[in-house]
């Protein structure tokens, strides 16, 4: 291994753990141990550079299925000293031609499956085009001998987009350095170490499935087995197959899709799949709120409480329920090592708040509702190429405006929703939209809802709900807001409903409200 890469936290963490014999990563193309990742990451990353000695900050975008591949790639692109910018593998064409507008990158990495849908994209913006297997074949006449780069740890590492639940996405920029401050907060909070093995459905091209499920994983020395796509019932196959699996991760639409999965088998199967279920140590929920009665029913399942967790792509994460103590429905717990967040009451001053240090500080204050306010050493350095947006999103002393209302109480922060879209305004009164939606969940004739605010001269907004039935069901709103008058107060009832066939999402299952509401006129 060469002496200049250790200044990529990361790399320098692999580093140490090719001394022993562990498995890092385990997939459908191939598995390799540390040392295997690190000498294929090598060879991608002198394919990258060519003839140069460094790519010196250049974008580099890739689109490809999670995978061994996938991992060399993305640390081939980092080791060369470019900037990693992960493409989602489902996006159609518009999108990633968005993300390749805004991010300017020099090359695009590309499976063959993809190159009819992305090649001409390309090439339309004189983007070099290469294929995974052209990075793993690096040999003499590239340098295959050649040191790599000194990359500091102040360089960015990725541009990650947002999720775009509220506006067009954006690039957040994260260095080596906050990456590795965000993987050192979580394998401490969640006590990953070597000894763990995650099998991982998520997708790639988010945080989630970047840091949490990954990274995280590489940087304790633990193994993570990468499945190119959640599919409920091969997920279902290797948690039963009792092959060593220790932790799991989804978003709660994969918790809903599994426990759907394990309704549908019989009696025996499902005692067998429980059995398997109480020998991982640790499943988290996140990416989207989780409904108390998704809680219960894994619980039912699985014997697990699910640890639900807050985070931003800005941020990485922020808040999580204990691994040790109470995990509470609805709440999203305390700060994350390292971590300090704080509610602003009144947003745009710096009065009438207070925070709160790390897990562990003891704080106990009820407070809220107000924005949460994140600010440590996981925090962004900014969205790439857009300095005004970079600017409103801190505060003077430098605090993150997460645009997320939250209160605190007995300690524990749970999330109201995001300011801009689940915090409705109707006839004088402000409410949460995630509130109303946890409430009309328990109707026996929904199976899923989102609930969006709809302009009105009379009453400011009107509560609109979008509902999926459950099937042989149908639903009218007379009957609906009768059922909620007797369970929420008058002005937080639906008084528009709309049955849809599905909810607009994106590829971790958040509904894209501006989506809905385009959906109700």
């Amino acid at each position: 291994m060469t002496r200049e890469t250790d200044s990529i936290p990361l790399i320098a963490r692999a580093q140490q753990h090719a001394e022993g014999s562990g498995t890092a990563i385990l997939a459908a193309d191939g598995r390799a141990d540390y040392a295997g990742l690190l000498e294929l990451s090598a060879r991608a990353a002198r394919v990258l550079l060519g003839e140069r000695a460094d790519l010196d900050g250049e974008r580099v975008a890739f689109l490809v299925t999670p995978s061994l591949r996938h991992v060399a790639t993305q640390w081939g692109i980092f080791r060369a000293g470019g900037v990693a910018v992960p493409l989602c593998v489902t996006h159609p064409a518009p999108e990633l031609a968005h993300v390749l507008d805004d991010a300017k990158p020099t090359a695009l990495v590309a499976d063959r499956e993809f190159e009819a849908l992305a090649r001409p994209l390309a090439e339309a913006r004189s983007i070099r085009w290469i294929t995974p297997s052209q990075l793993a074949a690096a040999s003499a006449r590239v340098g295959a001998t050649r040191d790599l780069p000194r990359v500091d740890p102040s360089r960015p590492a990725m541009l990650i987009y947002t999720s775009g639940t509220t506006g067009k996405p954006k690039a957040a920029i994260t260095t080596h350095a906050i990456f590795a401050a965000q993987l050192h907060s979580i394998t401490q909070a969640w006590e990953i170490d070597a000894r763990d093995h995650i099998l991982h459905a998520l997708p790639l091209h988010h945080l989630h499935g970047i840091l949490n499920a990954l990274g995280s994983i590489l940087y304790a020395g633990a193994t993570c087995e990468l499945l190119p796509r959640f599919d409920a019932e091969i997920v279902w196959q290797r948690l039963a197959a009792r092959s060593g699996i220790t932790l799991f991760m989804g978003v709660p639409t994969m918790y809903d899709r599994l426990a759907s999965h394990w309704d549908a088998v019989d009696e025996s199967e499902r005692e067998r799949r429980t059995e398997a279920l109480r020998a991982l140590r640790l499943m988290v929920s996140g990416s989207a709120a989780l409904p108390a009665s998704m809680l219960e029913r894994w619980r039912t399942i699985s014997g697990h409480v699910l640890l639900e967790r807050y985070g931003m792509t800005e941020i990485g994460m922020a808040l999580g329920n204990p691994l040790h103590g109470e995990r509470r429905a609805g709440s999203v717990g305390v700060p994350f090592p390292g971590v300090e967040a704080r509610i602003v009451e009144t947003p745009d001053t710096d009065t009438d708040t207070a925070t709160d240090a790390a897990a562990g500080s003891g704080a106990v204050l009820d407070q809220g509702p107000g924005e949460l306010q994140i600010r440590g050493p996981n925090v962004f350095a900014g969205y790439f190429e857009k300095a005004g947006a970079t600017s409103a999103s801190f505060t003077p002393d430098g605090w993150f405006r997460t645009g997320d209302i939250a209160v605190r109480e007995r300690g524990y922060y749970r999330l109201l929703g995001r300011a801009s879209v689940d915090i409705l305004k109707t006839g004088g009164f402000k409410v949460s939209a995630l509130e109303i939606e946890e409430t009309l969940r328990e109707h026996p004739s929904i199976a899923e809802v989102s609930v969006v605010g709809i302009p009105d001269s009379e009453w400011g907004e009107r509560v609109a709900a979008a509902v999926v039935l459950r099937p042989g069901h149908s639903l009218e709103l007379a009957p609906l807001r009768a059922w909620g008058k007797e369970r929420l107060a008058p002005y937080k009832v639906p008084s528009i409903l709309r049955v849809v066939s599905e909810l607009p999402r994106n590829a971790l299952g958040k509904v894209l409200k501006p989506e809905l509401k385009k959906q109700f006129g």
